[in-house]
C-alpha cells in the first residue's frame, strides 16, 4: 500500500513522542489539535513507559491505544464496557419526564 499523497494545502509538521520525532500531514485548520494529541499521546506513553517494566515502545504504544480506546468507549457508554446500572437509567428516565413535564407546562 502507498502513503496517502498529500494534498496541496497540508502542511508537515514534526511532533515529538517518547523522545522519537514524527513528521506528519495534516490540513492547516487541524494543526493544533494535531500538536495537542501528539502531546496528550506523549504524556501517556511516558507515564506507561514510568510505571516501571522495561517496556518495548509498540508495546507502550498498543498499552496507551487500548487505554484510550476503553476511556473513549466508556464516554460513549458503550455496554460492553459500561456496566448497566439500572438506578441511574431510572434516574436519567426520571430527570427526561420530569424535563419533559416541565417543557409541557410551559406552552
Amino acid at each position: 500500500m502507498k502513503p496517502a499523497t498529500p494534498t496541496p494545502d497540508a502542511i508537515t509538521i514534526n511532533v515529538k513522542i517518547m523522545g522519537r520525532e514524527y513528521a506528519v500531514t495534516c490540513p492547516p485548520a487541524e494543526h493544533e489539535a494535531l500538536v495537542a494529541s501528539a502531546e496528550f499521546l506523549n504524556e501517556r506513553m511516558s507515564g506507561i513507559k514510568k510505571r516501571g517494566r522495561a517496556l518495548t515502545a509498540e508495546k507502550i504504544a498498543v498499552m496507551a491505544a487500548l487505554n484510550l480506546a476503553r476511556e473513549f468507549l466508556t464516554l460513549k457508554g458503550d455496554d460492553k464496557v459500561v456496566p448497566h446500572d439500572s438506578k441511574t437509567s431510572d434516574r436519567v428516565k426520571q430527570f427526561t419526564r420530569d424535563i419533559d413535564t416541565a417543557l409541557n407546562g410551559s406552552d
